[in-house]
């Protein structure tokens, strides 16, 4: 084993290193985002007072991702990862004060270091693997960057879907506050680890970019960001609030089984986005995008007659999640692929930090309408703005250059 470890590349121990620290990462923030959820349902919070929990996180990683690119070309990426991780542990640290102290002023304000915290995570590791790929010929470079990819997102998504059955598990267990020490104690190993093993330098651009640089000036990385917006918008206006209270006080399903059941659909998608290249083709062109965002666009909307018609609505809402489910994480998948291939290299944490920014005004987006909607009209109509978005999406896509990758 120690001269198998031995023989690895650089490369590919950095590429394990930026993984291990990414799915530890995703662990604890899908652990807490469950928690957050159940526990504040527990408390009696309205669906609208638990999304606006989440407002600051999703504000946050839109400033985050912005910022936190041109900070990773101008410091590397391997302190951005860094400073994502410590941050991290302050938002879980903020949360184990006594329960009269969880207002929503400090809640959302320890969510939003949590939102900062995670974006500059996921933009450091993202935008590594543009860099550590080995190098081939166009086809066979072009390969194995989506297979990075898809296993680094598909295998961070599987995770952050144990993470779900996890916060479930310990808020049943251990309750709230011993959930958040243990995640916070766990992290901080983590953190050492990467403090200690991480290479330095990597991802710094080899001239400093200016801040007005931040914004993309590739129409492609554009549309592709814009595309993004709408397609996270369409997941979480009922995947992040609405679904799991609905599951808790229609179905009346208890916390093991909410957790479980989110925890299950994520580990699906996580390990449906892994192996995405089998379904959209190793090189595919950039406008597949709106063909896969076209056949994702019809399942809300079947789901959302069944529950008009009342037609077998646990049966229709778990099996046409379980199909949105694996549908979406090809679409996500591709689209994590287009926005690597599309980046320059100089200023690769730039182009993606910007792609996620639009990624996290998607999911402000979706997690603000996902409480308020809900609670006014009911997940039917989560369902109608999701196929709505999903087809905005679709339409964008449509206007990418299928030159554009390389």
């Amino acid at each position: 084993m120690i001269k198998a470890l031995a023989g690895i590349s650089p490369q590919i121990k950095q590429y394990l290193l930026i993984t291990g620290n990414y799915w530890a990462f995703t662990l604890t923030d899908g652990a807490l985002r469950m928690l957050v959820v159940l526990y504040f349902h527990q408390l009696g919070y309205s669906p609208i007072n638990i999304a606006m929990l989440f407002v600051f996180y999703e504000v946050f990683g839109v400033i985050t991702n912005l910022i936190g690119g041109w900070l990773g070309a101008r410091w590397g990426l391997n302190k951005t990862m860094n400073i994502g991780l410590g941050m991290q542990i302050v938002a879980l640290m903020m949360l184990t004060v006594p329960a009269d102290m969880l207002t929503v002023v400090y809640v959302m304000i320890a969510q939003a270091l949590s939102g900062i915290a995670k974006d500059l995570n996921k933009m450091s590791a993202k935008s590594a693997i543009k860099l550590l790929v080995p190098k081939g010929n166009d086809d066979s470079g072009s390969n194995k960057l989506y297979q990075w990819i898809a296993v680094l997102t598909g295998s961070k998504n599987a995770l952050k879907g144990v993470g779900f059955f996890l916060g479930g598990v310990l808020l049943t267990t251990l309750g709230f506050q011993g959930a958040i020490q243990l995640m916070a104690a766990m992290l901080s190993v983590v953190w050492i680890w990467s403090l200690i093993n991480l290479k330095a330098e990597l991802g710094k651009a080899k001239n400093k970019p200016k801040f007005t640089e931040i914004f993309s000036k590739s129409s492609s990385i554009n549309l592709l960001s814009a595309a993004r917006l709408f397609l996270f918008g369409a997941r979480d206006v009922w995947f992040v609030v609405a679904l799991p209270v609905f599951l808790a006080t229609t179905f009346n399903w208890d916390h093991w089984w909410v957790g479980g059941f989110m925890a299950s659909w994520v580990i699906g998608y996580g390990m449906v986005q892994s192996i995405a290249p089998r379904f959209t083709g190793q090189t595919p062109s950039p406008r597949s995008a709106a063909l896969w965002a076209s056949y994702l666009a019809v399942i809300p909307v079947l789901i959302a007659i069944a529950l008009h018609y009342q037609f077998y609505v646990q049966f229709s809402i778990i099996v046409g999640l379980l199909i949105f489910g694996g549908l979406f994480a090809i679409n996500s998948s591709l689209h994590s692929y287009l926005i690597v291939s599309f980046a320059s290299s100089d200023r690769v944490s730039m182009d993606v930090g910007f792609y996620y920014m639009a990624n996290a005004m998607g999911r402000l987006i979706g997690t603000v309408l996902s409480g308020w909607v809900f609670q006014l009209y009911g997940l039917e109509m989560c369902l109608w703005i999701s196929a709505l978005f999903i087809v905005t999406a679709a339409v964008i896509s449509l206007k990418l250059d299928h030159r554009a990758t390389g």
